[in-house]
């Protein structure tokens, strides 16, 4: 008896997997990939913004420091 329930629960397991994954691939084939141009301009923004917000955090974080060694 348990075996049998083992072998269903891994049967209904394997039919979950499956099922999961073609509706992964159904929904991969609606995404719309950027070409090669887009996906330049897009990486070279988000690079920009990242560098940007590095510098922003290393003003701030250098203020508040010489602000701290001033203080003690």
């Amino acid at each position: 008896m348990v075996t049998a329930n083992r072998v269903a629960n891994a049967a209904k397991f394997s039919e979950r997997v499956s099922k999961y994954f073609r509706g992964v691939w159904s929904e991969l084939k609606k995404v719309h990939w950027p070409d090669r141009s887009q996906l330049i301009t897009y990486t070279s923004v988000v690079i920009g913004a990242v560098i940007l917000v590095a510098i922003m955090i290393w003003i701030v974080d250098s203020i508040l420091s010489f602000l701290l060694g001033a203080i003690l």
